[in-house]
């Protein structure tokens, strides 16, 4: 498993403004909602600094002059404030999470879609674990920003200026005793601060590439388990594991410095304070009301401090998935609809290459000049050596790759001036590689299209040969399908998969051989389901095996890129080319087999 596919590259500073603007555009739908959340804070303030000013009235005022009523009124108010704290900042706390879990799902949405966008070279770049934690873990961070009240530190800010203006109020000596460790205590917030930036980017790194390595592990599980790789890949595993670990490590460690250099801070202040106002008190200068309020301001003041050094934490942490999410949102899409999109009517199924140049890689083109025409209504055999170009023939045919040079015409029209959808459900691919979804049969027949009716499911699943097997489950065409289609056989899935592409019925029918990797009797009833849905289509056919080639009207033979020959069976094999050589070595057993003549010798 290749290191290169598990590395993230290094992004720019944790926190950035820019990420909060783009953050914001996901709250605009809901900003009437967060605007009223926003006010609830100073609400949720005024209420909390008003009942320390308001036990110093008690003590000073009431209690020194024994006026039991003025106290009675006094507590009554103090009672009425804690009840308006405890409202505020349950309605804060509800609809900011409100509005969150809305953002968050629309980011999700506008991610995924995105994704689905994204030509498949992105996919051939990127690991799958990587893309799921752009969707969910990222994703998840930004949820916990909110959660922990990251979006109260302006409110927490505000807060800390009124307290300290209510201090000075009262007292300016006690003020400035009790804000004593303050100028040392931010230096060091900020010397963690610079530190700790690096480290949680690290950590998002570092998750992605344990998520990268597990799907890829998990999807690879059998490989593993045949070649006895279970202690190699473990090896491996617990090596990104622990780079991961010893990530969160680090950010404990000066998540929890902070911390408690704050707790010492709150504590310390709180001793100076009783040393100083105790002797005022004793003094005669001040009442014990105001050391009293000036304690209940030091606890609050220091509360915002205790926790900025787990909300910043969050913050730099979530700026670092909003950076990779956004990193991911500007992804390019290279392929895409053209800006006056064209659909041919009426459509002809007639294909077109012309000079077609295409490399997955600079300066290592896989098709070198390609040209060839297929009529509408005929089938056509490609075939050559394993990297000749037969499969990348069919990714360009449906724009999942765009080539570099010359033209792809499909009804006459550049498949680049297409609507793209449109091309896409003209053009039925049926893979080697079949891919079932989780769900029921019927689900992976119609993929999500309401409109498709089940007459329609069952006339398809019939012309695939593919109806009696499905039948014979207990649940028939509601029968479950797990992951990737693993309770069903390879020859199944194939029949399956070719009933998929009929339900659309497409006018062109494209086929990486659908018979290369299934039984005899599979491969019989796949053969007796393509000469009947052949018959009124442009067939396009990657061969592996001989009943194939035998079936097309024509055969392109590739060779490194090129086209070398084009012609039938009998034509190509009268060459004596590189067709004919190709035949004898992985076609003419086959042709012996099928005559009764398996043992005869093979000639080189």
């Amino acid at each position: 498993m290749a290191q290169a596919a598990q590395q993230e590259e290094v992004l720019g500073k944790a926190y950035d403004l820019r990420l909060i603007r783009r953050l914001w555009k996901f709250i605009i739908p809901y900003k009437r909602l967060f605007f009223l959340t926003m006010l609830l804070l100073p609400l949720q303030q005024a209420f909390g600094v008003a009942q320390p000013y308001l036990m110093k009235i008690g003590i000073d005022t009431y209690i020194a002059g024994k006026d039991l009523w003025g106290l009675q009124n006094v507590m009554l108010l103090f009672l009425l404030a804690l009840i308006g704290e405890t409202v505020a900042a349950f309605a804060h706390h509800y609809l900011s999470m409100l509005v969150a879990q809305r953002c968050l799902a629309d980011m999700r949405a506008a991610v995924f879609a995105h994704v689905q966008k994204l030509p498949m070279s992105y996919f051939d770049r990127n690991p799958v674990g990587r893309l799921v934690t752009r969707m969910t873990t990222d994703v998840d961070v930004l949820q916990e920003m909110f959660s922990s009240g990251v979006l109260t530190l302006v409110s927490d800010l505000i807060m800390v200026i009124w307290i300290v203006s209510i201090m000075f109020y009262l007292h300016v000596g006690l003020a400035l005793v009790s804000l004593a460790l303050i100028p040392p205590m931010m230096f060091a917030i900020n010397f963690f601060r610079v530190k700790a930036r690096q480290n949680y980017r690290q950590i998002r790194e570092r998750i992605a590439r344990v998520n990268a390595y597990l799907g890829e592990a998990i999807s690879g599980m059998m490989v593993i388990q045949l070649f006895s790789r279970e202690k190699k890949t473990f090896s491996e595993f617990e090596e990104l594991n622990a780079d991961h670990r010893d990530a969160y490590h680090l950010s404990n460690s000066y998540e929890a410095a902070l911390y408690s250099m704050v707790e010492a801070a709150g504590s310390v202040s709180l001793g100076l304070l009783l040393w100083y106002g105790g002797g005022e008190v004793l003094h005669g200068i001040i009442g014990i009301g105001t050391v009293v309020a000036f304690k209940e301001y030091v606890h609050r003041f220091f509360i915002p401090m205790r926790d900025f050094s787990q909300k910043y934490a969050v913050m730099q942490s979530a700026m670092a998935s909003a950076e990779r999410i956004f990193q991911l949102l500007d992804t390019e899409v290279d392929i895409q609809n053209p800006p006056n999109a064209v659909v041919p009517k009426p459509f002809r199924g007639e294909v077109v290459f012309d000079n077609v140049w295409f490399s997955y890689k600079p300066g290592d083109p896989v098709l070198k000049g390609v040209s060839f025409r297929i009529a509408p209504g005929e089938k056509v055999a490609v075939v050559g050596a394993t990297g000749s170009g037969k499969t990348t023939t069919i990714k360009l045919l449906n724009r999942s790759y765009d080539i570099q040079q010359g033209s792809i015409k499909v009804g006459g029209v550049d498949v680049r001036e297409w609507d793209l959808h449109a091309l896409r459900r003209h053009i039925g691919v049926v893979l080697q590689d079949v891919f079932l979804f989780s769900g029921d049969v019927r689900g992976n027949l119609i993929l999500g299209d309401p409109t498709v009716s089940q007459e329609r499911v069952e006339q398809a699943a019939i012309n695939a040969n593919a109806d009696p097997f499905i039948r014979q489950l207990p649940e028939g065409y509601l029968a479950p399908v797990r992951e990737r289609g693993s309770n069903f056989s390879v020859g199944q899935r194939q029949l399956l998969s070719l009933a998929r592409v009929l339900v659309f019925s497409p006018e062109i029918l494209v086929m990486d051989e659908a018979t290369s990797s299934v039984d005899t009797e599979t491969e019989a009833l796949i053969q007796d389901a393509l000469d009947k849905v052949m018959r009124d289509r442009t067939c396009l056919l990657i061969a592996h095996r001989l009943s194939t080639i035998r079936n097309a009207d024509r055969i392109i033979v590739l060779h490194r890129g090129e086209v070398r020959e084009i012609g039938s069976h009998a034509e190509l094999m009268e060459q004596r080319g590189i067709y004919h050589r190709l035949y004898q070595l992985q076609y003419e057993r086959e042709e012996l087999k099928l005559t009764g003549h398996g043992d005869a010798k093979v000639t080189a």
